[in-house]
């Protein structure tokens, strides 16, 4: 079955790899097999998964003048903001001293409020785009500091899509997990959670971790049974996962808490900020917040309020993302 699926592959999609220079062992994206001669637009939409690459040859005599554009959801939370999204984009600075390093927020709405009440112009991806087109930048390398591929990570791809034919090049690299250790590709949800792991106490038999991720109606939500599987094959004892807006839910998990004699559970965000979902539906005063139906219960609640941002390990990872899109900018 594996190897009629292979040789389906080979006949459409992609069978070759695209490596992103000076990147692990891993693939970056794929591309059309080279026996595909006269590929439709609609294969070659189908194909592009991973890293994203675009040349538009009418525009290949201007002058190299590169850019990096990171996007991210963005928070209103000013203290999280600086220690998870601008340390990110500090770090990715850093490691390419020198480059223009710009930051968009994805979420209109919080791009308004931010105007509003701290006075801080922010730019969309749309904008900062178009303005990075005005200032001369030719080739641009895009970043995303998403999760995982999801609705945010789909306007990503809308973002490179519509405006791609706009520069000399545009690249778009990948969400924190992306890869699943599928064919031979790494595997981001392990690389993900070592990351995170450095951050969780030691939990004794009555005691458990359960770390909230934020969930969602896209058929990404599946991100997170393959998370689980990952936390159970690292034997990271009595760790679970759980979602605001998908599956699993809190309600989900309690059951299989009290199952194993649990009684006292510290509650984390995996979320690159530590904003409203953290402090007011996972640890807030509220009957509805995830600490007091705990409580109700009868279970004791620590809580850990810090974006993934926060954590250094992880940073690490989303700066390697970055640079995977910003090596596929400068190659050949």
């Amino acid at each position: 079955m594996k190897k009629n699926f292979k040789r389906m592959l080979a006949m459409s999609l992609a069978c070759s790899a695209i490596f992103a220079i000076g990147a692990p062992a891993a693939h970056a994206g794929y591309m059309l097999n080279p026996e595909v001669k006269n590929p439709t637009p609609a294969l070659l939409e189908a194909s592009q998964i991973g890293l994203l690459k675009n040349e538009n040859p009418k525009l290949q005599k201007l002058p190299n003048k590169d850019a990096i554009l990171v996007m991210s959801f963005g928070t209103t939370y000013k203290d999280s903001r600086a220690k998870t999204i601008e340390a990110t984009v500090k770090a990715i600075q850093a490691a390419h001293p020198g480059v223009k390093v710009e930051l968009a927020f994805t979420s209109h709405i919080i791009v308004d409020r931010i105007k509003e009440k701290e006075g801080i112009d922010i730019p969309t991806p749309e904008a900062a785009l178009k303005q990075l087109k005005k200032d001369g930048y030719t080739r641009v390398a895009l970043c995303s500091l998403d999760v995982i591929p999801g609705m945010e990570y789909a306007y990503d791809k809308a973002i490179f899509n519509e405006y791609k034919n706009d520069f000399k090049k545009m690249t778009l690299g990948t969400t924190l997990m992306y890869w699943q250790g599928q064919e031979e590709q790494r595997d981001d949800v392990a690389e993900t959670l070592k990351a995170l792991s450095t951050q969780f106490p030691k939990v004794a038999d009555n005691e458990a971790i359960l770390v909230m991720a934020h969930g969602t109606p896209h058929p990404a939500n599946a991100y997170y049974a393959v998370i689980q599987d990952g936390i159970d094959k690292m034997n990271l004892k009595n760790t679970f996962i759980y979602t605001v807006e998908g599956w699993p839910s809190l309600e989900d998990i309690i059951p299989q808490l009290k199952a194993k004699g649990i009684d006292t559970v510290t509650l984390m965000p995996m979320m690159m900020v530590a904003g409203d979902h953290a402090n007011n539906d996972m640890a807030g005063a509220e009957p509805d917040s995830h600490k007091s139906v705990l409580e109700s219960e009868g279970f004791k609640v620590k809580t850990y309020i810090h974006g993934l941002g926060e954590n250094k390990a992880i940073r690490d990872l989303f700066v390697d993302r970055a640079n995977e899109a910003w090596d596929a900018l400068k190659s050949k």
